[in-house]
C-alpha cells in the first residue's frame, strides 16, 4: 500500500487527488461519499474518453485504507482559470476556447448518461431555498424546455479545463449528462456571472469588469459557432439558477434567488 500523506496534490468537496506514480494520479473519494459513485465516474470517463472527447483517461478502481478511489493518467498543466489570473492578456484566446471545446463536446453524444432535466428537477424538489410557489413555477418552465441526447459536461468552467502541452483537456466528467446543450452552456454562463456576483467585496471592480467581459466574449463566441436563434440560453439560466441552489453555497445564495426571483 502506497503511502499518501506526502503525495497530496489538491482537493475538492468530494476527493482528493494524490500522485500515484510518474504516469499517473489518484482521485480518492471521501468516506462518505456512496461506494457506486466511483463505478459510475469510472464508466463516465472511460465512455467520454472514447468518444475522443479531449479528457484523461481512467484506470483502475482501487481501494486504500476503506476509501475507494479511481486511477487516471497525470496530465501536468494548470487549469485554464489558473492561467489567466498569471497571464491576464490570455482571455480573450481562452472566451474562444472555453466555447469551441464546449461546441465540439456537445455534438457528441452518449449513450447511458443520465438526463439533465431530470438531475435538475431533482435539485429543484430538493433545495431548501425556494418557497413553493417559485418552486412550482420554476418546474412548469423547466417541464417546456426541450430535451437533448447531446453530451453535456454539467460543470464546465475554466476551473475544470486544464492547460497541457498536448493542449487543453476537460476534467471532472462526474456530472455528465444528456440533454440540451443550452442548458450546458447556459451554467457555463450562471457560473462566470454568479461568480463575481457571489465574490462582493474580495474582488476589485477591475476584476469583476474582466469577468463579465469574458463571460460576454464566451457566449458571443459560442453563439457565432451554433446561433442561438430562440434565445434558448436565456431560458436554461433561471432553471440552472433554481438547481444550483440546492448545492447550497452560501456565497452564491443571494445573487441566484434574484434571478429566479427577476426571470420569473
Amino acid at each position: 500500500m502506497k503511502d499518501l500523506s506526502s503525495r497530496r496534490i489538491a482537493e475538492g468537496r468530494t476527493a482528493v487527488i494524490y500522485s500515484w506514480d510518474d504516469g499517473h494520479i489518484l482521485k480518492l473519494f471521501r468516506d462518505w461519499c456512496p461506494s457506486d459513485w466511483v463505478e459510475y465516474e469510472a464508466r463516465v470517463a472511460r465512455a467520454v474518453h472514447e468518444a475522443d472527447v479531449p479528457s484523461p483517461a481512467a484506470g483502475e478502481i482501487v481501494e486504500i485504507n476503506g476509501r475507494r478511489g479511481l486511477i487516471y493518467e497525470r496530465l501536468d498543466g494548470i487549469s485554464m482559470l489558473q492561467d489567466m489570473n498569471i497571464r491576464p492578456w490570455m482571455s480573450l484566446k481562452y472566451a474562444r476556447q472555453l466555447a469551441e471545446i464546449q461546441v465540439q463536446i456537445n455534438k457528441r453524444s452518449i449513450t447511458g448518461l443520465p438526463s439533465y432535466k431530470d438531475q435538475l428537477s431533482h435539485a429543484i424538489r430538493n433545495t431548501t431555498h425556494l418557497n413553493d410557489d417559485l418552486r412550482g413555477k420554476v418546474l412548469t418552465m423547466l417541464g417546456a424546455l426541450p430535451n437533448g441526447p447531446n453530451l453535456c459536461h454539467g460543470d464546465y468552467h475554466p476551473g475544470n479545463i486544464l492547460i497541457t502541452k498536448r493542449g487543453p483537456v476537460v476534467i471532472d466528467w462526474m456530472t455528465a449528462c444528456t440533454g440540451d446543450p443550452w442548458g450546458d452552456m447556459a451554467r457555463t454562463s450562471m457560473i462566470l456571472t454568479i461568480g463575481a456576483k457571489a465574490a462582493g467585496n474580495v474582488v476589485s471592480p477591475i476584476t469583476g469588469m474582466a469577468i463579465g467581459l469574458y463571460n460576454r466574449m464566451y457566449r458571443n463566441h459560442y453563439n457565432s459557432l451554433v446561433p442561438d436563434t430562440q434565445k434558448q440560453a436565456d431560458r436554461w439560466l433561471l432553471v440552472i439558477a433554481a438547481a444550483r441552489l440546492n448545492e447550497d453555497i452560501s456565497p452564491e445564495r443571494e445573487a441566484l434567488l434574484n434571478i429566479v426571483k427577476e426571470r420569473v
